[in-house]
């Protein structure tokens, strides 16, 4: 189940295409921050977002 969410994020990612704080992307998926915070890290682990400004992420 989580592979399927890390897509969803990135996929929201995609599909508004501006730097979002892990609550506007949870608000969109209709599941908890706590779980997007987790994917964002991994994702930023892998160096496929970044954060432009405090607390907002974007894909590379």
């Amino acid at each position: 189940m989580i592979y399927f969410i890390y897509y969803k994020v990135i996929e929201v990612f995609r599909t508004l295409d501006k730097p979002l704080r892990p609550g506007d992307i949870a608000k969109e998926l209709g599941i908890e921050s706590k779980e997007v915070s987790k994917i964002i890290k991994e994702l930023r682990e892998e160096e496929k977002v970044y954060s432009p400004k405090r607390c907002y992420y974007a894909l590379k």
